[in-house]
């Protein structure tokens, strides 16, 4: 069957899914702030399928996905959506798909830190075209619509402010962030590669999950460099970072579509050094 041509967003779909995120918001705050039983999180990673990794799942992801999931399938009705806990629902064929992760970054969250936020991205015609990186504990909300990356503070009201990234072309002179080393596995030639491309920049730092990818979208991070993720955790974030002026590319030099291992970059010259370090 041939897909049908792909429908950009309209302005009473954008709000919807502002109020969407607003109505997510006031449920990760309600956990984040809660009693500590109530953060009490399955493993998702136990037993074989799991491999043994410790990957974490609380009801506020699953609410915040339903909750999400809902709202898109009740506005954009035909539509397909990928979630990172209750995985594929609409047609195969569909033009558009929207790809969700209620919390990126499940392990900051319960351990009370704001380096998380929830994800919602949307590809159409094999390319990712908007996302939206919602973190309500800090109240900014950052987005890709149209070739423009903003980011709204509520302390700011609002209005949104644009987005650019640092323009750093040198990999001696760029800040790197990556969520865990350990993604890079433990040993072994990849990891070593990893190491290398750590010790040639000003500075590298770990943490940040989605939310280092804003950074750089802000200017205030040159580099990201991960491994071993999801559809669902980058999808979001590529319009972000593309539309703050930046790069985002997978092994083959297309959009990472599928996750794997990604480099994020100011530049086109950073994303190269970046690569020529960890390619084989």
């Amino acid at each position: 069957m041939t897909p049908r041509p792909a429908r950009p967003l309209d302005p009473d779909q954008t709000e919807r899914l502002d109020e969407l995120l607003a109505a997510s918001g006031r449920i990760a705050r309600r956990h984040f702030y809660g009693d500590l039983a109530s953060l009490a999180a399955a493993d998702k990673g136990a037993g074989d399928a799991g491999g043994g990794r410790y990957d974490p799942v609380t009801e506020a992801d699953r609410e915040i996905e339903a909750l999400l999931r809902a709202g898109i399938s009740s506005m954009s009705p035909g539509d397909r959506v990928v979630g990172e806990e209750n995985g594929v629902t609409g047609p195969a064929d569909a033009p558009r798909t929207w790809y969700l992760d209620p919390i990126d970054g499940t392990k900051a969250f319960l351990t009370g830190m704001a380096g998380w936020g929830t994800l919602v991205g949307v590809v159409e015609d094999g390319r990712a075209v908007a996302g939206w990186m919602d973190q309500p504990i800090l109240g900014e909300t950052f987005a890709a619509l149209h070739g423009r990356a903003t980011v709204r503070r509520r302390t700011d009201g609002p209005e949104a402010v644009a987005l650019h990234v640092s323009g750093c072309t040198e990999l001696s002179e760029a800040i790197m962030y990556t969520t865990h080393p350990s993604m890079f596995g433990d040993d072994g030639e990849v990891r070593r590669r990893y190491d290398d491309l750590g010790s040639r920049v000003r500075l590298q730092r770990f943490g940040g999950d989605c939310y280092a990818y804003c950074m750089l979208a802000a200017g205030r991070v040159d580099l990201v460099v991960e491994a071993d993720l999801n559809s669902y955790d980058i999808v979001a974030l590529i319009p972000i970072v593309e539309a703050a002026g930046g790069v985002i590319t997978g092994p083959d030099g297309r959009q990472p579509l599928e996750g794997g291992t990604v480099v994020a970059a100011a530049t086109p010259e950073l994303a190269e050094q970046a690569w020529a370090v960890l390619r084989p």
